[in-house]
């Protein structure tokens, strides 16, 4: 039988990735839907539940670099299947929390630990294994799903928990988790990458050219990637403001709940076909100029939402906002195993995400917190639309490659 004309496997593992990214992202960043109807059934003021939504983000982050060690051992089939066990236990603790504690450790903590295991970056090493040639397209696909996760799961939450509460609407979520991912983990996501996919026989001669020498304490002392963390730190601040406080914030604005959430979904639901779009130039342009564009634009959609005043410009700047407005960690994703190598990715790539779960945190503190002081949401957007341009002009400053003699001093070429 001729199997010249099946697509290549590795593009499977990118769509199952895809999904369970869409869930995990989708309940970790679109937490909104969730704010009001917590703070009002458990008593919580905004500040506190941005606290604990804060540290939940840091956990998220501390768990990216955990799984980026435990990948080096074990298989991603048993981190994927892990990371639902604790996401399950974690769900019906959090249904059945009753104090500040309690649901601190169940939906701040766990839960947020398990779904670190099914994120994108813990997800992109499998895949880079399978791609080289078209990598730079299958991490944009990947991170697709984040941005669907918006998309989709931000209006079902809010009509979910119009209809059967906050508590049935996590254990809907956990269900429909396990149904997925269970067979995904079990069925497709295989490490066994046959010679010769996709270019694969290169992936050796190509890693010889990245400086074999190189180790993790000579990577962190490059300039280039602590621009890619603070990227990612503002990608992170801007996000969870976003995820955390968008809806809320457009309902203040006196914006329907329904309209609130669409309009959030919208930048989702766009940015997931646009990514389509972005991925196919993804391998064929500078990829710094591709991040340049994501954080930029997105900064200016960050002041388009919080100065919306009527359904059609929210529904404007969503839209526009949503053509680029994924990519910032598909594209770090790739510069970093450019520049570094996929040696290095998994733990390189682990602690730069950190640095966007601290953004992440802060976004969610202040986010609630200069609301409550100045009952205004202008400053926290301002905030994070002026860390995303200045992560846009840090980002087109850095190098194509990295060169480093015998004595690792560093410099930097441009092809």
């Amino acid at each position: 039988m001729d199997n010249t004309k099946r697509p290549y496997y590795g593009w499977y593992i990118v769509l199952s990735g895809t999904i369970i990214v869409l869930l995990s992202n989708g309940m970790r960043m679109g937490i909104g839907p969730f704010i009001k109807p917590v703070m009002d059934d458990l008593n919580l003021s905004r500040t506190m539940l941005s606290m604990i939504v804060a540290i939940g983000m840091i956990v998220y982050g501390i768990g990216m670099p955990i799984a980026g060690l435990l990948l080096k051992t074990l298989s991603t089939r048993f981190m994927i299947l892990t990371g639902l066990t604790i996401i399950c236990l974690s769900i019906v603790w959090t249904v059945n929390a009753k104090g500040l504690v309690s649901f601190l450790l169940s939906f701040g903590v766990f839960l947020s630990l398990g779904l670190s295991f099914l994120s994108n970056v813990s997800l992109s090493p499998i895949v880079i294994k399978w791609f080289v040639r078209q990598r730079g397209k299958a991490l944009f696909y990947l991170a697709a799903g984040g941005m669907a996760g918006i998309a989709v799961m931000t209006p079902v939450e809010t009509w979910l928990i119009q209809l059967v509460g906050w508590q049935n609407t996590l254990l809907i979520f956990a269900v429909v988790f396990i149904c997925i991912t269970v067979p995904s983990a079990i069925f497709i996501m295989r490490e066994d990458v046959p010679k010769g996919a996709d270019n694969i026989g290169t992936v050796d001669n190509a890693e010889k050219k990245i400086h074999p020498n190189i180790n993790l304490k000579d990577a962190v002392k490059t300039n280039a990637y602590w621009k890619i963390v603070l990227g990612l730190f503002s990608c992170g601040f801007g996000m969870n403001l976003l995820g955390s406080h968008g809806v809320p914030m457009l309902i203040d604005h006196h914006f329907d709940p329904m309209a609130a959430s669409f309009g959030i979904g919208m930048i989702g639901m766009v940015a997931m076909f646009s990514t389509f779009v972005l991925g196919h130039f993804a391998d064929r342009f500078p990829k710094k100029n591709i991040l340049f564009l994501v954080y930029f634009v997105r900064g200016l959609g960050f002041l388009g939402l919080v100065l919306a005043a009527e359904n059609l410009q929210l529904f404007i700047v969503a839209f526009s906002g949503g053509l680029v407005w994924s990519g910032s960690v598909a594209m770090s994703t790739a510069i970093l195993s450019d520049l570094y190598g996929t040696q290095l990715l998994g733990i390189l790539n682990g602690w730069a995400y950190f640095g966007h779960q601290i953004g992440a945190a802060l976004g969610s503190i202040l986010g609630g917190w200069l609301y409550d002081v100045f009952e205004t949401h202008l400053y926290s957007f301002s905030m994070a639309a002026a860390l995303a341009i200045i992560a846009s002009l840090t980002s087109i400053t850095l190098p194509n490659h990295l060169s480093f003699n015998k004595e690792m001093k560093q410099t930097t070429y441009s092809d």
